[in-house]
């Protein structure tokens, strides 16, 4: 196994003064050692984990890092920059930045040391030797533990936690710094003889906490927050056990361990696995950062919650995850953002269901004609040699998906505010709507008030011994009552005219309203390329289908919303291959790709180009997915299918103009894209670029690279 870091790998001046630019200079050397066989392709990776989440780090850290298929071994590379780069900390820039690539298969082992180093990054004597080193080759032997410092060596700081965690005596048996134990046990002492033996005879139990930590990557913050959390655990005289789901994988905490907490804490950017096992307890849910910058304010948060009998009801979650996994506590995300991490849970579960039901009722109508619909049950008459019969399964089959679009949609957003307990209530809602015909409205309505409902009662203190029944039993039973009563009594009728009115207008739009419409959902199907504002514009034409019998005004939004969103892969595709010269080899290489992705409405083919060169690429496919957006809607195209691309082209409405529009937009952004590149590519050549950067493979800059991470 080759060693993580060599000399080679250490730039102790580092002069660049972007985080992209610290980032390019250190992955050249990792290039250069022939660890990184695409510095392209690796740093478009070390991007795309840095939009999900700042990688800086108080105390002046950098750790930007990575899984990628271009890394072939573990590797770290360090940086000390005097001049400081910003990587998002609350404290300031980074001075020491560290870059951390591992393979898209990594072994264990390496795994491990970089969960180590991790760890070390708490310790204060570890990053004050790395600012005092004055040859590379000692930083190096530092980072691979072959040199301490004295403090270090000693077994103090972040050093000792894994001997404590592998079962090594922890400095005080209530978990506090020896320090305060000896004070502790010296103050009984001095009280007298008497009091002393009371004290000795009747100890005082600690509080006991157990944490789980993990992130996308499972590499840096996740062993960083751990050590965190143990650390302020001690000082707090708090018994805290932490269980890491790293990269390296995760050995379970006992469950003697976990029935004897008090309280948990969940410091996570992923979904916490096997998360049922925490249930009942009084639950701290946050980022994994919070985990890192406000320990204390954590265990103190969980011994409140503790004290006020307040529980948590977390249970084994899916992909998609929930807003509590992205929460930060007072200083996270605002309302708005809540919401609409709320309502994405809902609609990234709901989705499956509508392209299976959708596809299967448009290739239904595809063999038996639009009259299938009325067709006799198959379960009472089937033929198996007529087309017919066939068609009416699939037609059958399609429908019975579509009944749980609805209620689906609002179980998962309540699930999204209130974990397992808004299940039920969120699912019981959702199906109110739909017999109410309250619709795709009714269930958003529903799955928001039924999340809640349940954090409204999981405020309630209630006695210890009713905690193991409030998530099966009373949660479930209080909140289905208090929203299938709202849904019925209160709100239903109301909302069900709302969706009545939005249906009449869509089946009204005509002439420069549903032109206007188009460009509206084809700017938002290609601003973020698969992000949350194209989530948006689908899940509103998704909704509009969700139905047996949507309206007309609903099939013309899902065709032009298809439509703009497979413009950027094609449009990008076709300017690859017709200006090959204005792209590197890797991005050539992706647009062969981007054909196939492009045809099969997958958007997020583009987002390789778009990060590399945002300020082109990005305004580029917007303008062309309006385009077809605009050309879709004025055709009076129309799509029962919500998924498929081309190879559901025969089941459109005006196939040929359909076709046609979506050429248009994406000749307009192919094209738009080769100037905007071509100029750039003049300005080098005459060289008026030389005063905004050195430039990047794609035609950005330095300059603009940050605005490419955020891509």
């Amino acid at each position: 196994m080759s060693e993580l870091i060599t000399a080679d790998l250490v730039d102790l001046d580092l002069s660049a003064d972007t985080k992209e630019a610290a980032a390019r200079s250190l992955a050249e050397r990792m290039v250069a050692a022939g660890r990184v066989t695409d510095l392209d392709g690796f740093l478009a990776d070390v991007a795309a984990r840095e939009e999900q989440m700042p990688t800086g780090l108080d105390g002046g850290i950098g750790i930007p890092h990575c899984r990628s298929a271009h890394v072939t071994e573990p590797t770290l590379a360090f940086g000390r920059s005097a001049a400081r780069i910003d990587f998002g900390a609350a404290d300031g820039p980074a001075d020491l930045i560290f870059l951390i690539a591992a393979p898209a298969g990594a072994d264990s082992d390496h795994l491990t040391i970089l969960s180590s180093l991790a760890r070390q990054l708490m310790n204060a004597d570890f990053t004050d030797a790395l600012r005092s080193a004055d040859r590379p080759e000692q930083a190096a032997a530092l980072i691979r533990g072959e040199e301490r410092s004295a403090p270090a060596a000693e077994g103090t700081g972040a050093a000792g936690t894994g001997a404590e965690r592998s079962g090594g005596e922890r400095p005080a048996a209530t978990g506090e710094p020896a320090a305060t134990a000896e004070h502790a046990a010296a103050e009984p002492a001095a009280a007298g003889p008497a009091a002393a033996e009371a004290a000795a005879s009747e100890p005082v139990a600690p509080f006991r906490i157990v944490a789980v930590t993990s992130c996308p990557t499972g590499i840096a913050h996740t062993y960083m927050a751990a050590e965190s959390l143990e650390n302020a655990g001690r000082e707090a005289g708090v018994e805290l056990v932490v269980e890491t789901q790293g990269s390296a994988g995760f050995d379970k905490l006992p469950a003697a361990t976990i029935a004897a907490a008090d309280a948990v804490i969940f410091a996570h950017d992923v979904e916490v696995r096997d998360k049922a096992r925490f249930a009942g307890k009084p639950t701290v849910d946050v980022g994994v950062k919070a985990g890192i910058n406000r320990p204390a304010e954590l265990i103190a948060e969980a011994r409140g919650k503790a004290a006020r009998g307040e529980i948590g009801a977390p249970a084994d979650g899916a992909a998609g995850g929930s807003a509590p996994m992205d929460e930060d506590g007072p200083a996270g995300d605002g309302f708005g953002t809540r919401l609409r991490k709320w309502l994405m849970t809902g609609v990234s579960y709901m989705v499956p269901f509508v392209a299976a039901g959708g596809l299967l009722i448009a290739l239904a109508f595809a063999i038996g004609g639009y009259e299938i619909a009325s067709a006799k049950s198959v379960a009472d008459h089937f033929v198996w040699a007529e087309s017919s019969s066939w068609a009416a399964l699939l037609f059958q089959i399609g429908s019975a998906a579509f009944t749980f679009l609805v209620p689906v949609l609002a179980g998962y957003i309540a699930y999204g505010m209130a974990d397992r307990p808004g299940l039920v209530p969120g699912f019981v809602g959702g199906y109110i709507a739909t017999t109410i015909k309250a619709g795709f409205l009714g269930g958003l309505v529903a799955g928001l008030i039924a999340g809640a409902v349940v954090m409204g009662i999981q405020r309630f203190k209630v006695p210890a011994a009713l905690r193991g029944i409030m998530p099966v039993v009373v949660i479930p039973l209080i909140s289905s009552a208090i929203v299938g009563f709202l849904m019925f009594v209160v709100i239903g009728k109301p909302i069900a005219s709302a969706q009545e009115a939005m249906t009449d207008w869509l089946n009204g739009l005509s002439g420069a309203n549903a032109i206007g419409l188009g460009v509206l959902l084809g700017l938002m199907m290609c601003f973020d390329l698969g992000g949350p504002v194209n989530k948006v514009a689908y899940a509103f034409a998704t909704g509009g289908i969700a139905v047996s019998d949507p309206s007309t005004g609903s099939l013309k939004i899902m065709a032009a919303v298809m439509a703009a969103g497979m413009v950027p892969p094609l449009a990008l595709a076709l300017a690859t291959t017709v200006r090959g010269r204005l792209f590197t080899k890797t991005e050539r290489e992706n647009g062969k790709a981007a054909w196939v992705l492009g045809a099969s409405f997958i958007t997020e083919g583009a987002i390789p180009f778009a990060a590399a060169d945002p300020l082109r690429v990005i305004p580029s496919s917007m303008v062309g997915g309006a385009v077809t957006g605009a050309l879709s809607m004025a055709f009076d195209c129309t799509l029962r299918a919500p998924h498929g691309g081309i190879f559901v082209v025969p089941l459109i409405g005006q196939p040929f103009l359909y076709l046609l529009a979506i050429v248009a937009g994406t000749v307009v952004s192919a094209g738009l894209v080769v100037f905007l590149k071509g100029l750039r590519k003049t300005a080098e050549a005459e060289g008026t670029g030389q005063a905004g950067g050195k430039a990047a493979p794609g035609g950005a800059t330095e300059d603009e690279s940050k605005v490419a991470v955020a891509a």
